[in-house]
């Protein structure tokens, strides 16, 4: 039995052309980048050729980006380093209720620290507003760290109109674009952002690497303490393997975006079309704003949510009912829970399909197919 693979949110497969190449660097390239023989030299030209692919790929100078192990630690880095860094200007912190939780974990521990966090809602979609984030701020605050794509369900937040807000505010201003990057345009100047974070697992990288783009002038203090790489502003020796293979997964998804947003929406309309033809009670969760691409956040009429995952895994097919952070967890969706209220039976009864490299039409509709027989037979 073929397995249909729809859960890119969790993680992506690596790419062929990436994974040939991350094998062939990791040979080649086992000089230390700070030593100053030839083959560190090489190490340090091959590290700096990266920075500039990341760096152009969200409209940013090399000098702006910062390597980490992926985006978790860019995470912690942008909300704790920043916390450390502008103590002394405030001790609150705004951010919402959806975020991943490598955010909201380290906001929670800042809260036993002494710092206050105000944590917006959203609205039934997911989304904030930037007027929220107006009456939130305070003199005192410091961070503003809003999400660019959800993971669960895909919103995408308002972060132009929030970032042209913030101008006149000392408050930092990070966004997590762990889901985002690689499938929608971004350029921070536009945004008008000061911290994002990346990861390369997300988009047919290799895990264990990843990325916090920091604005020229902004100043975080660090999380690790150790040799001077990165500016001073993440000690350890460099993945230099992985960030080239990395660079290769970005330059391979800038290329083919276009064409990537393309079939991710005529999946989209093959799974809705499927289950409306085969008479499924359904809603699209978060199915009438602007969203990424990949994400498609279904409601099932009837069902449990773990019965569902069970049999479609029987089935051959892989997917998610919310973040994979929390997968296996019996606790419900924190970002359903938040969209729709804790009573509601959506965090029970809601499934995510994401889509990535490798997947077909012909994958789609076997998909399809099957979740509806497979809801037809549990409603019984």
């Amino acid at each position: 039995m073929k397995t249909i693979y729809l859960d890119h949110a969790a993680t992506t497969p690596i790419h062929p052309e990436v994974s040939a190449l991350y094998a062939t660097e990791l040979n080649r390239l086992y000089g230390n980048p700070s030593s100053i023989h030839s083959i560190g030299r090489e190490a340090r030209m091959a590290l700096d050729e990266a920075r500039k692919t990341f760096a152009s790929s969200i409209h940013a100078e090399p000098t702006e980006i910062i390597f980490t192990s992926g985006g978790s630690e860019a995470d912690n880095m942008a909300v704790f380093g920043t916390a450390s860094a502008m103590k002394e200007k405030g001790n609150h912190i705004i951010t919402t209720a959806i975020e991943h939780h490598a955010v909201l974990n380290p906001c929670k521990q800042l809260e036993n620290q002494g710092f206050e966090v105000t944590y917006l809602e959203v609205n039934e979609n997911g989304q904030i507003t930037a007027d929220q984030v107006k009456k939130a701020l305070r003199p005192s605050t410091i961070l503003v760290s809003i999400m660019l794509g959800n993971n669960e369900v895909g919103t995408i937040q308002p972060i132009k109109e929030i970032g042209a807000m913030l101008t006149d505010h000392h408050a930092v201003f990070h966004t997590d674009a762990v889901q985002a990057y690689g499938l929608i345009p971004i350029n921070v100047t536009e945004l008008g952002v000061d911290l994002l974070s990346v990861s390369a697992h997300k988009l047919n990288g290799p895990k264990g690497i990843g990325f916090l783009y920091q604005r020229k002038g902004i100043n975080t203090l660090p999380l690790l303490y150790g040799g001077e790489q990165e500016r001073k502003r993440r000690a350890g020796t460099e993945n230099v393997p992985g960030v080239v293979a990395f660079a290769k997964a970005v330059t391979i998804a800038q290329q083919t975006m276009t064409e990537t947003i393309e079939k991710y929406a005529s999946f989209e309309s093959e799974i809705r079309t499927v289950l409306v033809d085969a008479k499924i009670d359904f809603t699209i969760n978060a199915g009438t704003v602007n969203k990424l691409p990949h994400i498609l956040n279904i409601s099932f009429s009837g069902i449990d949510i773990e019965q569902l995952l069970v049999n479609l895994d029987l089935d051959g097919i892989a997917v998610s009912s919310g973040s994979a952070c929390t997968a296996g967890s019996l606790e419900p969706s924190h970002v359903l829970s938040a969209m729709f209220g804790t009573t509601s039976p959506q965090i029970r009864n809601s499934v995510r399909f994401s889509f990535g490299y490798g997947v077909s039409n012909e994958d789609i509709t076997m998909a399809a197919s099957k979740t509806a027989a497979i809801i037809k037979r549990l409603v019984k």
